[in-house]
This record gives structure tokens, sequence and C-alpha cells, in this order.
């Protein structure tokens, strides 16, 4: 990677260069597939509740394989990616998100819930590698400055799979439900489509050339670069704002993780909906995080990330009290609503933790994606309490928007 100086704070900043453009179509494209991906999971979720005769706690462990895999696949996708360059990073999470989908058919073949979890556990290797090395890619596209609202666009096109995901999951899987039906030839026929799909698109990357990239983090001689590394003595570690933001992001999808989980049991529990109902339910679930998405990137010209981030965050705990209390409509509006305001946290807080980190971004790249692994362990929480009552269950995110919270408010600063 070719390192170009940093533009001034005097020269305008422009959203990225004419000869990023093809680079961050595919770029952005890769944000839409792993969407599709782990909405899915949230389907798959509630299939096999139905067909494999799980309860939801057990159901649970299609997140752990998936979020888990972020926690393994972190530290080795950033090295990956420093040792061979960003484009053969996404090379390599698209081939194992390819064969982690593949590997549905003998999964699907043996009926056995162990194996499906090891193809999740592959294909989450593969989109945590695609989510260390997009974020860091679609940063170096362009001016430092503009990074917040490019990997927030980017995150756009993430929010349009997680609608596209739950509507091929209940059109292809929930639909056609029927009690004491074990028949899991529609999940392998599904996942053989989207492993020819991933392929394709892995073939066809291959063939782009990336352009010499602007590298933002490299340390320069100008002191009005938007963002070098200003303490080059300084360990990773040492970078509070970034140590913050692991924790912020593990929090974040611990919400995000069980807060999608259980949403169509909800819909069928509370609200009285099939599970294709409340399947159709979460297509406009994840349509509102995508209207939040570039709500939340226009807000941006005007409202400091971190400040839009922590009024989100706040929305969101009032959001957890009215879901947990079972008003009927008005707490599935509130539920709904979650996603809206919840649509913004991921982006902006891995952005805000790789500010300022000079020659340590891509390391921090892959800590940051390892806080994913929170959607691994709060299911599983979420879910005992579900057992019981799944309205209840939402008053624990409440947890999750506070740390968002203060982490928006007050340690993001980059001391």
């Amino acid at each position: 990677m070719q390192a170009t100086p940093v533009a001034s704070k005097s020269t305008p900043a422009t959203f990225t260069e004419n000869k990023y453009l093809i680079t961050l179509v595919f770029v952005t494209s890769l944000f839409m597939f792993w969407g599709i991906a782990i909405t899915m999971g949230d389907v798959l979720n509630k299939h096999f509740q139905h067909v494999l005769s799980l309860t939801k706690t057990q159901s649970a462990f299609v997140q752990f394989a998936i979020f888990g895999a972020y926690f393994v696949m972190g530290i080795p996708a950033g090295l990956f990616m420093k040792r061979f360059g960003y484009k053969n990073g996404v090379l390599l999470g698209l081939s194992l998100f390819a064969i982690g989908s593949f590997l549905f058919v003998p999964a699907a073949a043996a009926a056995s819930f162990t194996y499906f979890g090891i193809a999740l556990f592959i294909l989450g290797c593969g989109i945590s590698t695609l989510e260390t090395v997009a974020h860091p890619f679609v940063a170096s596209l362009g001016d430092q400055r503009t990074s917040d609202q490019r990997i927030n666009f980017a995150q756009a096109f993430n929010a349009l799979g997680a609608i596209i995901g739950p509507a091929i999951g209940s059109y292809f899987l929930l639909r056609n439900n029927t009690a004491g039906s074990t028949d899991l030839t529609s999940v392998k026929t599904l996942y053989i489509v989207i492993g020819s799909v991933i392929a394709t698109i892995a073939i066809l990357f291959s063939f782009v050339k990336v352009p010499a990239l602007t590298d933002p983090h490299a340390v320069v001689a100008n002191p009005d670069a938007a963002n070098v590394d200003v303490e080059p003595g300084k360990t990773l570690f040492q970078h509070k704002h970034f140590v913050w933001a692991v924790v912020a992001q593990f929090f974040n999808v611990a919400a995000q993780g069980g807060t999608w989980a259980f949403f169509i049991n909800y819909g069928h529990e509370k609200m009285g909906f099939s599970d294709a109902t409340a399947g159709n339910y979460m297509v406009l679930f994840m349509g509102l995080m995508l209207a939040g998405r570039f709500v939340g990137t226009f807000l941006m010209r005007v409202i400091a990330p971190h400040s839009l981030l922590a009024i989100f965050a706040a929305c969101n705990i009032v959001m957890c009290i009215i879901i947990a209390q079972s008003f009927g409509w008005p707490s599935f509006i509130a539920l709904m609503m979650l996603n809206f305001f919840f649509s913004i946290m991921f982006p902006t807080i891995f952005s805000l933790g790789l500010k300022n980190l000079g020659s340590h971004t891509q390391q921090a790249s892959s800590f940051i994606s390892m806080g994913v692994v929170g959607g691994a362990i709060f299911p599983f929480l979420m879910g005992m309490v579900a057992e019981h009552d799944v309205a209840a269950a939402y008053y624990l995110p409440i947890i999750c928007y506070a740390v968002i919270f203060l982490f928006g408010s007050k340690l993001y600063k980059i001391n």
C-alpha cells in the first residue's frame, strides 16, 4: 500500500475520488452480503427451533457460532491483511464465506445441529475477515476527514442486506413451516445459492485492479493532518479511546445479537403473529435500520458523530423499557424503533476507535472486530430469560446501551 500525503484541513474534504469508485463499489457490496448472512442466522434460529426441536437457549448457538468466529478470526484476519493487503484479505473472507455456505449441504443431509454449527462457524470466519478488512479499506478510499461518512454510507448497504436476509429467509424457510416437520431441503438449497453467489463475487473481485491507496494513517509532517498518530511512541492499548471502542463494540453487538435473535419470538408470543408474519415484520425492522443509517449520515454533517451516538443510545434505553412492558402495539413499535436508533452505532464506534492510531490502525481494526464476540454471548443470556418471558429479556440490552452512551458522551475522547 502506497502512502501519499494527507490533505490539510484547509483543503475541502471530498467523499472519495474517481479513481477509487470501482473499488468502493465492490467493497461496499461486501457490507450488504455479510448483512444478509447475519440476519439469515436470525431466521435460522427460529427455523431450527421447529425442525430440530430446539429450545430458545439451544437455538442461540446459531448466533454463538457466527459471532464467536469474530473472536477467533479477528487477529488472524488483521495479520493477513497487514501481510498481504486489503484485496487479498477480501478474497480470503469471500472464500471462507462460500465454503461455510456449501457445508450446509452435508449438515442438512445429516440433520445435525452440530454440523450446522461448524458450517456457521466457518461462514462466520469469512464474514469476520470481510468486516475486519472492509472498514479500514473503506476508510482509506479518500480523505480521512470524511471516513465517518464513507463507513456509514457503506454500512447503509449492510442494512440493505439486513433487509434482504429476513425477506429471503422468511419466504424460503418460515413460510412452509409445518408442525413436526424435519425437512431441511429448503435450507440446503438456499445455502447452495448463497455459496455460488459469493464464489462468483470472489472471482470477479480478483480481476479488479485496486489503485495505490492514500494511507490516511501514516505519520506525516503536516500538523494539520486530519488523522495521524499524534503520539507515535504509544502502544496500541495506551490509546484509551481505542480500548473503550472495543468495549463499546462488545456491548453494541451483544445488544444487536440478542435483539435480532428473539424478534420473531416476540412477534409470535406477544403480538400473536405467525412465524412467517413476524418474519415479514423483521424486513420492516431492518428497513428502519437502513433509514437510520441514511438519516444518521446526514445528521453527522451538523451533529458530531460521538454526540449522535450518545443521543441514539439514550433513545434505545427508553425503547427497551417500553418493549419490556408488553403494551401491545406501542411496545412492538418501540421494538421496531430499536433498530432505527441502533443503525449508526456499529460504524460510528468503529470509526471513532480508529482515530489517530497511525501505524496501529490495521491491528486496531482486528481488535474492534473481535469485540463482536458480544453477539455470541448475549443471546444465551436473553434466551434464558425469554424461556419465561420474551418481553422481560429486553431489559438486558439496557446495560449495553448505557455503556455505549458513556462512550459517545465521554470515553471517545483522544487523549
